[in-house]
């Protein structure tokens, strides 16, 4: 693997970016890896440099950016030779976390560098390609507002959801999972390729991106004490514990809600309809992925990846 197309969204995250490109391609020019580089200048930008890069034969296209920037990026990619390689820059980091990626961005080149390839799964709802998590309900309406505010980083992010949690209302939804048929009341329906939604809010603590499946994750309508419960669990990666989630692990489903609303995927907001249809792509994605990766622990990969946030926000007034 030698030749690669780092492709860099400028206005990703909240950390300054001069010099990074140079940085990174002098790094992977001594693993022996040739890199030019790509600016996006607009939204869908980085799934056409993707798309030409593939068909030029790259062997990897690098997103450095945020998870917009990698499903950008990735749907691209999905089908063809050409991986995916990811450079945490964004203000979540959901996909670069799951799979072990340092959030340094410097320090994630390593994985790069070893150039460790795995077909990984995806998912599409309606047709649109997800690799995190899609998500409608509360979820949706935080990620509607925190795109309209004016700042990013996590204390964006939790006003908004302060913010949107003093008038949501649940909805009625009926969902087929592989056959099966159920209605619920829900606060919160995410489906989940990856574990997380990014900054380490652990939405579906099992999920895997290499086992053909999605897991639907449907959160109950919360009390004020359980919503408590619901964030300590979700950020302790303990959420599977919780008397107020059911998760559904599927190769296909069809969610149908009473009325319209917002949704996300992968953090950016989109328009879905009030007929969602999901399904699985199994091993239809290559990635650089970090074969030494340790398995998933409730309490202590949390508390590890907490540890590995506060030392590089220490260091890091640029990336």
């Amino acid at each position: 693997m030698e030749r690669m197309l780092l492709v860099i969204n400028p206005i990703s995250g909240t950390a300054d970016k001069r010099g990074l490109a140079e940085r990174i391609t002098a790094t992977l020019r001594q693993h022996g890896i040739d890199c030019l580089t790509a600016y996006t200048r607009h939204p869908g930008h980085a799934t056409t440099l993707a798309a030409e890069a593939a068909a030029q034969g790259y062997d990897a296209v690098l997103a450095c950016g945020g998870d917009g920037t990698v499903n950008e990026t990735a749907r691209a990619l999905c089908g063809t030779k050409t991986a995916l390689g990811i450079i945490p820059a964004g203000s979540g980091n959901g996909l670069a976390r799951h799979i072990g990626i340092p959030i340094d961005p410097l320090a994630s080149l390593r994985i790069i560098a070893r150039r460790h390839v795995e077909a990984c799964d995806y998912g599409t709802v309606n047709g649109q390609p997800f690799f995190c998590t899609f998500g409608i309900g509360f979820d949706a309406a935080v990620s509607d507002r925190f795109a309209a505010a004016p700042g990013r980083g996590r204390l964006t992010y939790i006003k908004s959801a302060m913010t949107e949690l003093r008038h949501y209302t649940p909805q009625h939804y009926v969902i087929e999972a592989d056959g099966h048929r159920m209605e619920r009341d829900a606060f919160i329906i995410t489906g989940a390729n990856a574990s997380q939604y990014g900054n380490n809010a652990y939405i579906a603590p099992t999920a895997s991106i290499r086992d053909g499946f999605l897991d639907i994750v449907v959160v109950s309508p919360l009390s004020p004490p359980a919503m408590a419960m619901f964030g300590i669990d979700m950020m302790s990666g303990t959420l599977a514990h919780n008397r107020h989630i059911e998760v559904f692990r599927c190769k296909h489903a069809l969610i149908e809600r009473c009325c319209d609303g917002p949704a996300h995927i992968d953090g950016e907001p989109a328009t879905l309809g009030r007929t969602l249809e999901v399904k699985c792509h199994p091993a239809a994605l290559n990635i650089l992925t970090d074969a030494g990766k340790h398995p998933f622990t409730p309490v202590i990969t949390p508390l590890s990846a907490f540890i590995e946030g506060i030392s590089l926000s220490l260091h890091m007034g640029r990336i």
